[in-house]
């Protein structure tokens, strides 16, 4: 049965669906045309001769592929068709479906025989290709480098001279900005506010700008949500069975805490496709929030169809400029990571090693999402550490030293084109040139608790927002309504106060830069003594402005990231810790604790604020991310600053241990959770009481293929069997085969499927399921299975289309190509950490099970990862 373009829909029947998973959810949905499906690479050692063959790929579906792209067929895969004279089998691979995972083993076997293909060739040619081989991922990483600072240029630019607008224009020129309109002057005539233009004057002028600014954040911030939503993406919750929903940027049908820990567990995967088939499909918007948790789980493996794709990200590009120009508060550095990760992606399609090989191409990735961190921050090094501790999930050595390439070469490209004029590559580089002294370090202690603290609970207060307000209808329905709120209540508070009003990065800049004037007016940061308390007061305001509409604004359906924005809470709160310090020191400078301080009469000649500030940004960021060594070398990059190493690590670390005690979720963590996906978290491990065999469904019919009586197995049937894998959600699974219940291989269900959708018919079609010891054994060995099939009531219309096959031609029906002769098996009484390990460590998709070695069962890494959430959360109970 030919596989067909389905296009999700709610009102799909159950019938209809069924259909469509018995033709295989290989072809992209109409609403998924950004990343084309990855190919799965099979390397069969015992039926290939040695060497990786060549690729061959129905005509009928690269050409659907192409029309679900916009692109000609030829440009999908370039060098992936080839002709092949030595063997009449092929190396077939299929593509990765939605919400799959990778096959990390088999990838990698595909690109070890073709390093050894391309190394076996000793003559000058083989050489110069070889080279050239090994040079592809340095070329790549440096053109993403290069690129991504491209992008980062034109979004500060843009970004920059938009946010300005809400205030008012430039008279000499409409498209600057008020900093480059300004220039060099210190009393600015050529910028004008909004009410100049309409000659208002009186108090209704200062009611006309305040009008003025709140049309501009709603108008700037809905285009933004217009932009994202474009970027709408529908899946039949057939297809995915657990459904994506962080509340924060999908949208997701919730099942009763019984029927996911009770009933649906004991239900057969017929019944539970039933249910899912009548629940709505999925919905996501792959340019919302800040997309580094999805990033995350695509360098784990999982594959999400149009995350990373070119739709993606130009929407991104284009909505986050307007929604960060919006003044709402949210940040860019965040989108940074996952704009990047897109370039990355489309970069890869540069090199067939990197194209065609999804566990190559997530090196890659990594390095990207490294540089979309180095451009945000200013911090190559700091980049670097944050792909190893944060985002990725493999990372070898050589990868190490291609993201540090990749990360000074995006650095170094943003320095050149210079987009805030200064000569500096973040708009909120600070340099502190007195040190700190020695009663300060329990000031920052204290820094670091209460970051933590606030990072703890501001997760709280974003998944308690989640769970009441974005479940109202409305709401959930027409995700732009909940934009338009926002912004009008961003805009109604946060005119009147200073420190709202600025643009996070430059707040951030003005809280943690040192002070060399001080005056005794104004709302300046840098105050005299007698100033020191109504600053403070101003500075409390702003605090919990800023944090509420920061816990109502992340998750809008707007490109937004949470860097920035936390780290602009938690400047104000060590802001406004600096100042009380700061006026003590001043107010009791005889005190013992302050005895050596320098009575200069400079207000920071012994405490400076903005050090106060800095740490518990960090502090904060640390307790929202629970980034650790990261966020202190990025401290340290923003300031360059050696002395301060020191009190910007004891916050970070004080600040994780406090948020790991109040709440053990990252907000990464949470959304990861309330999407449902299968990330299997590496530095989390439970602690195990149980043995493999305890989570191990016993075997059914249906799961696995049965040869003891005869290897040739009817289409139908086993087309009955992928269906069965489908319903259970596991379109990445696998079917056992057995003889005389011993395991002696598995087929994927990708592959499975594939085999079946080139048969013309699967009547009374019988298809070969042997696995062989040696490729000479193939002919022979099928001219013994269609002799035994003689006595199949099956056997004679299958058996004459064998025994006539000419050698020189593929036999369609033989699967013995497709056919795993080795998958990993472990025994049942296995402890669950080896268990554990082997899906870490080696990324497999599935375990199978013996028994005094026979097959017991198989498990799946989804199952695993549901069994793996609820020991963590029995510990979270427990404590």
């Amino acid at each position: 049965m030919p596989s067909r373009l389905i296009v999700p829909d709610e009102n799909t029947g159950l019938l209809a669906q069924i259909d469509g998973l018995a033709s295989g959810y290989r072809t992209l949905p109409a609403s998924i045309p950004n990343t084309p499906r990855y190919p799965l690479s099979r390397q069969h050692s015992q039926v290939n001769t040695g060497r990786l063959r060549a690729v061959s790929r129905r005509a009928s579906f690269g050409g659907r592929l192409a029309r679900a792209l916009g692109t000609d067929a030829n440009q999908i895969e370039p060098n992936d068709v080839e002709s092949t004279k030595q063997s009449s089998y092929f190396d077939d691979r299929v593509w990765y479906d939605q919400f799959t995972s990778t096959d990390w083993v088999h990838d990698s076997i595909a690109d070890a025989f073709r390093v050894k293909e391309l190394r076996s060739r000793k003559d000058f040619r083989g050489r110069v290709r070889a080279l050239f081989d090994a040079g592809q991922g340095w070329i790549i990483v440096a053109i993403i480098g290069v690129i991504t600072a491209g992008f980062a240029y034109v979004i500060d630019v843009t970004e920059a001279g938009l946010f300005d607008y809400k205030s008012g224009y430039c008279t000499r020129r409409w498209y600057y900005s008020k900093r480059r309109c300004c220039t060099g002057a210190s009393i600015c005539d050529d910028w004008a506010r909004w009410s100049d233009l309409l000659h208002i004057q009186g108090d209704s002028k200062m009611w006309t700008d305040f009008v003025a600014y709140i049309i501009w954040v709603v108008v700037l911030a809905t285009l933004g949500c217009v932009v994202t939503l474009q970027t709408k993406t529908v899946v039949s919750s057939a297809i995915s069975l657990s459904t994506l929903d962080e509340n924060l940027g999908a949208d997701r049908h919730h099942s009763s805490k019984d029927d996911t820990e009770g009933r649906r567990a004991s239900m057969s995967p017929t019944r539970r496709f039933e249910e899912a088939a009548q629940r709505p499909p999925v919905i996501y918007y792959p340019a919302a929030g800040s997309g580094v948790a999805e990033v995350k789980v695509i360098l784990s493996g999982f594959v999400l169809h149009g995350y990373l794709g070119l739709r993606t990200l130009i929407a991104k590009t284009i909505g986050l400029i307007l929604s960060v120009a919006s003044g709402l508060s949210i940040g860019k550095e965040g989108p940074y990571v996952h704009i990047a990760t897109c370039i990355g992606n489309i970069a890869c399609r540069l090199f067939a090693k990197y194209r065609t090989n999804d566990g190559k191409r997530r090196e890659v990735l990594s390095a990207s999402a490294a540089a979309g961190v180095a451009v945000a921050f200013g911090a190559p090094i700091g980049g670097v550490l944050f792909s190893l501790e944060e985002v990725s999930y493999y990372f070898p050595p050589k990868t190490l030293f291609r993201t540090f390439f990749c990360c000074i070469a995006a650095a170094l490209s943003l320095k050149f084109f210079n987009p805030y004029g200064t000569q500096k590559i973040v708009l909120f580089q600070v340099r502190y040139l007195s040190d700190w002294r020695f009663f300060e370090l329990i000031v920052f202690a204290l820094l670091g608790m209460l970051g933590g603290a606030t990072g703890a609970l501001f997760i709280k207060a974003s998944r308690f927002w989640a769970q009441t307000f974005r479940k109202i209808t409305v709401i959930k329905k027409y995700p732009i309504v909940e934009v338009v709120l926002v912004s009008i209540i961003t805009g109604l508070v946060s005119y009147w106060n200073r420190y709202t009003r600025l643009p996070v990065a430059e707040l951030l800049f003005e809280l943690a830069a040192p002070c060399d004037a001080f005056t005794s007016s104004g709302t300046g940061l840098c105050p005299t003594q007698d100033r020191i308390p109504s600053i403070i007061w101003y500075l409390c305001v702003a605090f919990v402005i800023k944090a509420a509409l920061t816990v109502v604004t992340f998750g809008v359906k707007v490109p937004a990231g949470i860097y920035v924005p936390s780290m602009v809470i938690g400047g104000l709160l060590g802001r406004i810790i600096g100042h009380c310090v700061q006026y003590l020191t001043l107010r009791y400078p005889d005190f013992g604790l302050f005895a050596g301080c320098p009575a200069d009469g400079n207000p920071e000649g012994c405490v400076v604020p903005g050090v106060y500030a800095l740490v518990a940004a960090g502090a904060t960021m640390c307790g929202v991310t629970r980034l650790s060594v990261t966020l202190a070398v990025i401290l340290f990059e923003l300031t360059g600053s050696l002395e301060h190493v020191l009190p910007f690590s004891l916050g970070v670390l004080i600040a994780k241990w406090t948020a790991d005690a109040l709440e053990p979720l990252s907000i990464y963590d949470l959304l990861t959770d309330m999407n449902a996906y299968p990330y299997l978290d590496a530095k989390a491990r439970p602690v195990f009481t149980s043995e493999l065999g305890d989570i191990t469904d016993p075997p059914r019919r249906n799961r696995f293929v049965d040869i003891t009586t005869s290897p040739l197995v009817p289409a139908t049937q086993l087309r009955m069997k992928l269906q069965y894998l489908h319903m259970a959600g596991e379109l990445d699974g696998g079917l056992p085969v057995l003889r005389d219940g011993i395991l002696v291989g598995m087929i994927p269900a990708p592959d499975l499927e594939y085999a079946l959708d080139r048969l013309e018919s699967d009547d009374n079609k019988l298809c070969l399921m042997s696995p062989r010891d040696s490729p000479q054994d193939q002919w022979s060995g099928q001219e013994s299975s269609v002799a035994e099939s003689r006595h199949d009531p099956f056997g004679p219309d299958g058996a004459s289309d064998r025994q006539h096959a000419p050698a020189d031609e593929h036999d369609l029906t033989d699967f013995t190509p497709f056919i795993d002769p080795a998958p990993v098996a472990l025994d049942i009484t296995s402890p669950m950490d080896l268990v554990f390990e082997c899906f870490v460590k080696l990324g497999l998709r599935y375990i199978c099970v013996l028994r005094e070695g026979k097959y017991a069962g198989m498990v799946h890494k989804k199952q695993f990862v549901r069994f793996v959430k609820e020991e963590h959360e029995k510990e979270r109970k427990y404590k």
